[in-house]
C-alpha cells in the first residue's frame, strides 16, 4: 500500500468551451452546477482526419458531454422556432426533424464514434487539447442519450395549456411521432432509447436532480420503466419524476413501482405540483442548502487540479487524479448533507475549542463509500504559510493511517484539513489512501504512529440518520438518532445494534 499523498498535477491548465449559442451556454451552466467542472464538457470534437495524417479539422461531437465512471451522458441541443403560423400537424412534423430528429442522429453518431475511437476526442477545433479524462470501456459502457429541444414548451403552452411540457407515450415509435403534436415516444428502438427535454422540463430535471448519481440512477430507472412491455402514457416528464421520487422499490432506491399487473399505464397532471408543494419536498429542500458545501468543496479542488495551480505537487496528471475525485463526486445529495453537516460540525467545535486541532473519522452507512477524515488545525504563531501546509498535510496522513488502524473494514480514506476557526483566508488539503491492500508492515507502521502521537486513542462514536425528506407527510420532524433495536439506516434489514452500530454498542447491543 502506498503512503497516503496529497493529490496534484503538474499537467497543463485544462480548458473547455462554454458553449457558442445562449442556449448551450445555459446548459453548460445547468451541467457544471449539477455534474461539476472535472466532468462537464462543452463543445467536445473529433479529429475525423487523424488517420489520413491531418489535424486542424475537428468536427463537433456533441454540444455536451460527460463522463462519469461507466456512464457517458451525450447531450445534442437544439433551438428551433416551432412555426405558429402554418397548421400545426405541419408545424410540429416540421419542428420535430429539426429539433428532435436531426439532434438524435447527432447523439447516435457521436455515441458510434466514442465507441470506436476513444482516444480520438478534443476539446478545441484544432484538435490540439486532448479529452482530459479516461473514458470508459466500451464493454462496461452506459451511454445516456439527451436532446434538449426549445420552444416547443411555449407552443404546446398556448396550444393545449398547462406547465408547456411534452407528453411520454411509450407506445408511440418512430415517423409515428409526425401526427401526435407534442407527445414523445421511442425515436429509433434499435438505436437506444433518447430522453427528450424541453424548455420546461430541463429546469426541472436537472435542478432536482442535481448530482450526478441522483441524475444518472433516474434516467436508468426511466428508461427501463419506459421500455418494458407496458404501455406508458404521461402528460409530462415532471410527473414521471415526481412518481420516481414518490416511490421506493425493496432495495430502498428511488424508481418507479406499480402494483399489479398492467398492461397500460397514465399518468395525469397533478403528481408533480403536489409533490413541489409537499411538506417533504419543502423540508429537503431547506436541508439540503449545507449540501451544497461539499459541491464547492469539489469545485475547489477541481479548479486548482485542472489549472494545474495546486500547491503541492506529486505528479498525477489530471486523468489519475479525477479518478480519486470520483469518490467526493459520487455522493448522492442526502449524503452530500449529511457530510457537510459533520464537516461543519467539526469546523464549529474547531472554533471554541483549546484544542491545536479537531478531528472527526466519518464512516459510511452504506457499502462502496469511503471513510473521511476531517481535521482543521489552528496555525501556531511563527509558522510561515509553507511550514504549517506541510505541517497539516503530514497530521491529516497520520491520522488517515490510523484511521485504518481503528477501523480495519476501511478500504478507501479520504482526508480533507483546513485551518480551524474562522478566518478570512482558508485553504484545503485532499490526500486519498487506497487501503485495499494492507499489510503487516502498514499495520506496524500505524501503530508507531498510534503510540508515537496519541492519535485516535479515545474516540467518541456516534450514530445519527440522515432521512431524504426530513419531516413526513404532516409536517412531523422525523428521528435522525438510530435507536439500538431500530432497522439499520444502511437498509440491510438488520436491527442498527448488529449491523453498523456494532462499533457503538458492541457485539451484546450495549452502548459502549
Amino acid at each position: 500500500m502506498a503512503d497516503p499523498a496529497p493529490l496534484n498535477s503538474v499537467a497543463p491548465a485544462v480548458t473547455s468551451s462554454e458553449g457558442v449559442t445562449a442556449a448551450e451556454r445555459y446548459l453548460a451552466k445547468l451541467c457544471r452546477r449539477s455534474f461539476l467542472s472535472m466532468w462537464s464538457y462543452p463543445g467536445v470534437f473529433r479529429d475525423q482526419k487523424a488517420g489520413e495524417g491531418g489535424k486542424g479539422d475537428g468536427k463537433e461531437l456533441c454540444d455536451l458531454l460527460i463522463v462519469f465512471e461507466n456512464h457517458i451522458i451525450i447531450f445534442s441541443d437544439k433551438d428551433c422556432r416551432f412555426d405558429d403560423v402554418v397548421d400545426l400537424q405541419v408545424a410540429w412534423a416540421r419542428w420535430f426533424k429539426k429539433a428532435i430528429l436531426n439532434s438524435a442522429k447527432q447523439v447516435w453518431g457521436a455515441e458510434r464514434w466514442i465507441r470506436q475511437f476513444p482516444n480520438r476526442l478534443f476539446l478545441d477545433r484544432r484538435c490540439t487539447i486532448p479529452f482530459p479524462i479516461s473514458l470508459p470501456d466500451p464493454a462496461t459502457m452506459i451511454v445516456h442519450r439527451i436532446v434538449v429541444a426549445h420552444d416547443a414548451s411555449r407552443a404546446c403552452r398556448e396550444k393545449l395549456g398547462g406547465s408547456g411540457s411534452l407528453m411520454l407515450d411509450s407506445g408511440l415509435v418512430g415517423n409515428a411521432h409526425l401526427n401526435m403534436p407534442f407527445t414523445i415516444g421511442h425515436i429509433d428502438p434499435a438505436k437506444g432509447y433518447v430522453h427528450v427535454f424541453d424548455d420546461t422540463t430541463l429546469n426541472i430535471v436537472m435542478n432536482t436532480l442535481d448530482t450526478i448519481t441522483d441524475f444518472t440512477a433516474y434516467l436508468t430507472k426511466k428508461e427501463q420503466f419506459l421500455t418494458a412491455n407496458m404501455v406508458i402514457h404521461t402528460a409530462g416528464e415532471e410527473e414521471l419524476l415526481a412518481i420516481y421520487l414518490r416511490k421506493m422499490n425493496d432495495a430502498g432506491e428511488h424508481d418507479f413501482v406499480v402494483e399489479g399487473d398492467y398492461n397500460f399505464v397514465l399518468l395525469e397532471e397533478g403528481f408533480w405540483e403536489a409533490f413541489v408543494r409537499s411538506p417533504e419536498r419543502q423540508a429537503q429542500i431547506e436541508a439540503d442548502r449545507i449540501s451544497y458545501s461539499w459541491d464547492k468543496l469539489i469545485e475547489k479542488f477541481a479548479f486548482y487540479a485542472m489549472s494545474g495551480t495546486q500547491y503541492f505537487t506529486s505528479g498525477q496528471p489530471l486523468r489519475e487524479q479525477e479518478v480519486v475525485f470520483r469518490f467526493l463526486a459520487r455522493e448522492p445529495r442526502t449524503r452530500r448533507r449529511m457530510l457537510a453537516i459533520s464537516l461543519h460540525e467539526v469546523l464549529k467545535r474547531s472554533i471554541h475549542s483549546s484544542a491545536p486541532f479537531d478531528v472527526r473519522v466519518h464512516c459510511p452507512t452504506d457499502p462502496g463509500f469511503p471513510h473521511y477524515v476531517f481535521l482543521f488545525l489552528k496555525r501556531k504563531p511563527g509558522l510561515t504559510d509553507d511550514e504549517y501546509r506541510k505541517f497539516r498535510v503530514n497530521l491529516l496522513s497520520n491520522y488517515c493511517f490510523v484511521a485504518k488502524l481503528k477501523f480495519p473494514a476501511a478500504t478507501d480514506i479520504i482526508g480533507i484539513a483546513s485551518e480551524a476557526g474562522l478566518t478570512h483566508e482558508r485553504s484545503e488539503d485532499f490526500i486519498y489512501m487506497d487501503a485495499s491492500r494492507w499489510s503487516a508492515k502498514d499495520q506496524a507502521k500505524a501503530k508507531e504512529i498510534q503510540d508515537r502521537f496519541g492519535l485516535l486513542r479515545r474516540v467518541t462514536s456516534g450514530a445519527s440518520r440522515e432521512y431524504e425528506y426530513p419531516v413526513d407527510h404532516k409536517g412531523r420532524l422525523r428521528r435522525k438518532s438510530p435507536s439500538r433495536n431500530s432497522p439499520c439506516p444502511c437498509r440491510s434489514r438488520e436491527r442498527f445494534k448488529n449491523c453498523h452500530g456494532k462499533e457503538l454498542f458492541g457485539k451484546k447491543g450495549r452502548r459502549r
